[in-house]
């Protein structure tokens, strides 16, 4: 079993609020928007990070973060990526990724909108933390924390850091 903290959409923010919820998990996942180089270094500190660059990440971040990640945690196949949409909804890059990698768990970032959504067709578990960071449109900052254990993802917790 591994406690996972998930977040997205920092910006170049991070605050004690946040690393106090990712404090105990045995990795911590960035769906990308990073902000800066120097946040996957605080979070790297932490817990060991796995994240993906986003759109607004610059070289900086790009250096250290893939685009993609694709990779299997406790018997779960996990594809992450920032921009890739939701069930119903997928991006059109993100489409030949799930039919190649067919995950059991498909995470993205960039709508700053929080999902939990599962996708019956594909056999999965859409999941988007929102946005940990202060810019952007939503109202309140939030992330995810869980467990994944016998490939399944159990004791999922909504984490609302506050106003932005």
């Amino acid at each position: 079993m591994k406690k996972i903290g998930l977040l997205s959409d920092t910006h170049g923010y991070l605050d004690e609020r946040i690393l106090h919820h990712l404090r105990g998990c045995d990795e911590i996942w960035h769906a990308g928007d990073f902000g800066t180089a120097d946040v996957a270094g605080q979070l790297a500190i932490v817990a060991p990070l796995r994240g993906v660059y986003g759109n607004i990440d610059g070289r900086d971040v790009r250096l250290s973060q893939p685009l993609v990640q694709a990779f299997e945690i406790e018997g779960l196949k996990v594809l992450m990526t920032h921009i890739g949409g939701y069930p119903g909804h997928y991006a059109p890059a993100a489409r030949p990724l799930l039919a190649r990698e067919q995950p059991g768990l498909f995470i993205t970032g960039h709508s700053h909108i929080l999902k939990v959504m599962p996708d019956p067709r594909l056999h999965l578990l859409h999941l988007n933390p929102g946005a940990a960071g202060r810019q952007g449109f939503h109202k309140v900052r939030t992330l995810l924390r869980f467990e994944v254990a016998n490939g399944k993802v159990q004791q999922l917790q909504v984490v609302e850091l506050g106003p932005k």
